[in-house]
């Protein structure tokens, strides 16, 4: 196979090796990492001895990222306030044929599942991950992780027991989703403390990262109550009038909330039995720069 030629088999399989390293590492930035050391591997292999070009890709990606969240347990460990996943805008991804398939696949990297994957052990959430996300077999994810079957069993029994207690599916259709997110939107552009309320469960969750950088709630709020008066506040110290701007993150209906031409943060939600059950609010500079250079927008003054 000639550098050309490996090049092309490369970029075939670049796809699903960033997939992986995102929905590991919560990170677009740190993905892209994983991806160009997982290319700079395959051109230094000896390529006559692979059999399966994509089992070597995923296989490199999936431990590269691995060892990445080895190293980033410690860094989190000491951040301030909540982490949260760095978005992705999807609007112009390529959509899958039906409304149930596009929910399906939001399922899949929703920033409510990348919020709560970060709780796993590192390789808890590679075996997940691969399994759940991708279909690859126990035999497969053995061989790609470097453990045995039955040690892949296990891991993966108690991660989907994790992941089930504090992340069921979505039972809510692609449209009604998509009808509460605008409802929501337009309670929160309007201010109107009963309408913001009825969309949200009683119990709702707010988690704000600022990373320290920006100003940000150091610690989730609880209940609808508190997190409509939180919002309220935040309108009412703009300097410019805040605009909600509706855009799919992470294949889910969500906001660029922006002043003028200064991105704000991203809102992303989690919706539970036709009501709002979390909030997930990026205002980290850092995890923004992405959307920003898209969207031409600057950053929030630090």
């Amino acid at each position: 196979m000639n550098a050309s030629d490996a090049e092309d088999v490369f970029l075939s399989h670049r796809a699903r090796a960033f997939a992986v390293a995102y929905r590991m590492l919560g990170s677009i930035a740190e993905a892209e990492d994983v991806v160009q050391e997982a290319w700079l591997r395959w051109q230094g292999a000896d390529r006559s001895h692979i059999a399966s070009p994509e089992a070597f890709i995923v296989t490199t990606a999936s431990r590269l990222a691995i060892d990445h969240l080895r190293k980033a347990s410690t860094r989190r460990e000491t951040y301030v306030g909540p982490w949260l996943p760095e978005p992705m805008v999807t609007d112009d991804a390529p959509a899958p044929a039906t409304p149930e398939e596009r929910l399906e696949l939001a399922d899949d990297i929703s920033i409510a599942l990348l919020h709560l994957l970060e709780r796993l052990a590192p390789e808890e959430r590679a075996v997940f991950l691969l399994h759940e996300a991708f279909d690859y077999s126990h035999s497969e994810i053995a061989g790609l992780i470097g453990k045995s079957e039955a040690a892949c069993r296990q891991m993966l029994s108690r991660a989907r027991k994790r992941v089930k207690a504090e992340h069921p599916r979505f039972n809510t259709e692609a449209r009604e989703h998509a009808r509460l997110a605008e409802l929501f939107r337009q309670a929160l552009a309007k201010g109107d403390p009963e309408k913001i309320l009825a969309c949200m469960k009683d119990d709702a969750i707010f988690y704000s990262d600022g990373g320290g950088k920006v100003l940000a709630a150091l610690n989730p709020l609880f209940g609808a109550d508190k997190i409509m008066r939180f919002w309220l506040g935040i309108m009412r110290k703009a300097e410019e009038p805040i605009v909600f701007r509706p855009v799919a993150l992470n294949g889910l209906p969500g906001y660029l909330l922006t002043e003028g031409d200064t991105l704000h943060s991203t809102v992303s939600l989690r919706i539970e039995d036709g009501r709002i059950a979390a909030i997930y609010v990026q205002r980290n500079p850092d995890k923004l720069a992405g959307i920003m250079r898209r969207m031409g927008l600057r950053p929030p003054p630090v």
